[in-house]
């Protein structure tokens, strides 16, 4: 057996003895040595969820939640409906399979042949296709709020196209969708496929209102628990995170507690901010750039750092 490496130029290949490779093959597929708590995909074969096909089914949502601005463009109104209506045909096949490995991953009997969790994922697509006019409207929200937060944006359509924010937004309402649903693995796949191509990680457990704008996007972290309201905007590095992890009597972190921060109605958070902690941030409040922030502040406060309020002070002081 020989082992050539075609991308370098002039290499030479040298022969391999299989008796070399034969131990490490059979190390790395002994079951044993996998970490504690693993799910392997051979004790439930073929029903691990296919990543490509949930990043392509996102993608086609994203033609039918903005139709004619991805996927087909030239749309008029009559072949809209016809465009809308084929995608989501084959999109209601393709996501009830993939629903229906996250479920058998997760299930006792790890089986693809489990018709519980067939049903299971016939009923949850069904309910989450029904939601796609629900998302579409939010979604519409934001959009308007990256047009009308940003000087710079020409049109939400602007926004639509360009901006990572709606991006990651998108990706997260219908990831947020799905894990509302109890579908495991998807959202998560959804969520961070869109951190990996935008900066931008919100889990898919948050809780966000209309008309939310993330402005410039990168480095934003939004925490599983936290709860935004209407019309919040954040802008680039800002952190809505844990203050601490509370540990089990066996020293493990304790899921799914709240424990991130909430943002109430019409709060501006600028960049570098760190909020932490199960803290409320009032409705109203204006939140400085890079304010480290770990206790709830009332409605209508402003936080800044002291060179923030010393140059205020200056600049009302100077008339500049």
């Amino acid at each position: 057996m020989r082992v050539e490496n075609p991308t370098c130029p002039g290499h030479h290949p040298s022969p391999v003895d299989e008796s070399t490779i034969a131990p490490i093959v059979e190390q790395l597929c002994d079951s044993s040595l996998r970490w504690n708590g693993s799910r392997s995909p051979l004790s439930c074969r073929h029903v691990l969820p296919s990543r490509d096909v949930v990043i392509g089914l996102i993608e086609a949502l994203r033609s039918v939640v903005f139709p004619g601005y991805f996927g087909t463009s030239e749309l008029s109104a009559e072949t809209m409906r016809f465009h809308v209506g084929a995608t989501l045909d084959g999109v209601l096949r393709a996501m009830e399979e993939q629903v229906m490995r996250g479920f058998c991953f997760d299930c006792a009997e790890r089986s693809p042949s489990c018709a519980q969790c067939r049903e299971r994922a016939r009923e949850a697509t069904q309910t989450f296709l029904s939601r796609l006019p629900a998302v579409q409207h939010l979604l519409s929200t934001d959009a308007q709020a990256a047009y009308e937060g940003d000087p710079a944006a020409s049109s939400p359509d602007e926004a639509i196209f360009c901006y990572p924010g709606v991006l990651a937004i998108t990706s997260f309402r219908l990831a947020h969708e799905l894990y509302a649903l109890g579908v495991p693995l998807l959202p998560r796949i959804i969520t961070e496929h869109a951190h990996s191509i935008t900066g931008v990680d919100i889990h898919p457990g948050a809780t966000i209102g209309e008309n939310f704008f993330i402005d410039h996007a990168t480095g934003v972290v939004i925490g599983e628990t936290c709860v935004i309201g209407k019309q919040v905007r954040i802008y680039q590095g800002v952190t809505l995170g844990a203050k601490s992890f509370p540990l089990d009597d066996q020293g493990h972190p304790i899921k799914g507690i709240p424990r991130h921060p909430i943002v109430e109605d019409d709060v501006i958070i600028y960049s570098g901010a760190t909020i932490l902690g199960r803290v409320t941030i009032g409705k109203g409040s204006t939140i400085g750039g890079n304010v480290w922030l770990t206790h709830s502040v009332p409605p209508g406060s402003r936080v800044m750092t002291r060179s923030q309020d010393w140059l205020d002070l200056f600049a009302e002081g100077t008339g500049i």
